[in-house]
């Protein structure tokens, strides 16, 4: 199948499965469309003996099209650069320490906490894998998605400053997360006795700083050409836009820098919200409104993408088994990484009942830990035995992630407001008092 049928029929479904949940399953976007993408998947699956014309077709549609280079390559710059124009830049700063904990530290600690349990537990199953691999599933996994938690965010109601930590973390930790993964990956393909801690330290510096660095260069020239041209232009303003992240994307990948942390920081320049009224004004209204048609777009099609990722992944008992102490495990590291952080820095700053568990709980997994795993096919010198395992997790992490988090976690925000609002109303009144 051609390129444009492949995406002229992504488009369809995601029409198709959105007038379906807006009508019938009445849930969250993006969770809706997954679940209804997967029972298709599931459909074909298990018809396979009446509908086998269909299930070729739809095997050979998901392993031609490689999903992990369809999201890095495309829809993830698209994506970051539209969720990180909804950000508040002044809310952005005032938690600027605790999202740099939770991005850095708090994904240090969830890789080596899932790793470790994981080298533990998946002998119990009959699953042994060397540590280095153990690693590996710990730094895909840790990063919780920008993409699953910023859908997640449109439909809760919560402080503006918990907002910013959760939606910040998301969309830098991803960044951060991909480097460690690489560092891992490099690794586990060249062989513990030749890894030198100073050439991981060496990249994860070049792919942060540098990725860093080229979204602050870019996203600098595009906010000065925005300011310059004036915005009845529309059509220009939104052109610039376009090629500051589909130019930032190929030069990152050219000089080999974080692309994701690039479009992040490309889209914090150009954002609104928390600027200076100069700034606020930089670009039109219809910039905004393009860039999130992108993202609705984007996500719907992404979603269903991972919906239909069923169809690849490779049926053992033992791989199920082993996906569910993932599960517990990807919790508890994620309980860990996040609480530790913050307990720490509750020494210094207040943070409301609750934001612990909130944190823990509202960090989806999503598309970004499923390309990664998938992208481990392209390593030739894994046993296939070991990716399977990993992919089959990994796709199982990020369903309960998406579908039990994500239908939950509504009422922990509930619970959270609800708490904090009668601590805040009796201390007024105590002080009225």
């Amino acid at each position: 199948m051609e390129v444009l049928d492949f995406i002229t029929l992504l488009i369809i479904m995601a029409a198709f499965f959105t007038l379906i949940n807006v009508k019938f399953l009445k849930l969250p976007s993006t969770i809706g469309l997954m679940l209804l993408a997967l029972g298709l998947s599931l459909f074909i699956i298990v018809g396979e003996w009446v509908f086998k014309v269909l299930h070729d077709l739809a095997t050979n549609l998901m392993t031609e099209y490689d999903f992990s280079k369809v999201l890095f390559q495309v829809m993830l710059s698209f994506l970051l650069f539209a969720g990180a124009l909804e950000l508040d830049l002044r809310k952005l700063g005032e938690e600027k320490w605790p999202i740099f904990a939770l991005a850095t530290v708090g994904v240090l600690i969830s890789t080596l906490i899932t790793g470790t349990v994981m080298y533990y537990v998946l002998p119990l199953v009959s699953l042994p894998l060397d540590y280095i691999y153990c690693l590996l599933f710990g730094a895909l996994i840790a990063p919780t998605d920008p993409i699953s938690v910023l859908a997640m965010m449109k439909k809760t109601t919560v402080s503006k400053n918990l907002e910013s930590q959760i939606a910040g973390e998301s969309l830098f930790n991803d960044g951060v997360g991909v480097v460690v993964f690489l560092t891992i990956l490099s690794i586990a393909s060249k062989g513990v006795d030749n890894f030198h801690a100073w050439g991981a330290l060496e990249l994860f510096g070049v792919e942060v700083i540098g990725g860093l660095a080229l979204g602050a260069f870019i996203g600098y020239t595009g906010l000065y050409l925005l300011k310059i041209i004036d915005n009845e232009h529309t059509e220009i303003e939104v052109l610039v836009t376009l090629s500051m992240v589909l130019g930032g994307a190929s030069i990152a990948e050219i000089i080999h820098v974080s692309g994701p942390l690039a479009m992040v920081v490309m889209g914090l320049f150009v954002g609104r919200k928390g600027r200076n009224k100069a700034l606020e004004t930089a670009a039109g209204d219809y910039v905004y409104k393009f860039w999130h048609l992108m993202d609705e777009a984007m996500n719907a099609i992404l979603f269903i993408l991972i919906g239909l990722q069923v169809i690849v992944i490779k049926y053992e008992i033992d791989y199920f088994y082993a996906a569910g102490f993932a599960i517990l495990a990807v919790l508890f590291s994620r309980f860990i990484g996040v609480g530790l952080p913050i307990s720490i820095m509750r020494l210094r700053r207040y943070f409301p009942t609750y934001t612990i568990r909130i944190l823990t709980w509202s960090g989806l997994r999503g598309g970004i830990s499923v390309a990664l795993a998938l992208s481990l096919y392209e390593t030739t010198d894994f046993d296939r035995k070991i990716v399977d395992i990993i992919i089959t997790m990994t796709y199982c992490v990020v369903l309960f992630s998406i579908v039990g988090q994500g239908l939950t976690v509504k009422k922990l925000f509930d619970k959270f407001n609800e708490v904090n609002d009668t601590k805040t109303s009796a201390k007024a009144a105590n002080t009225t008092n």
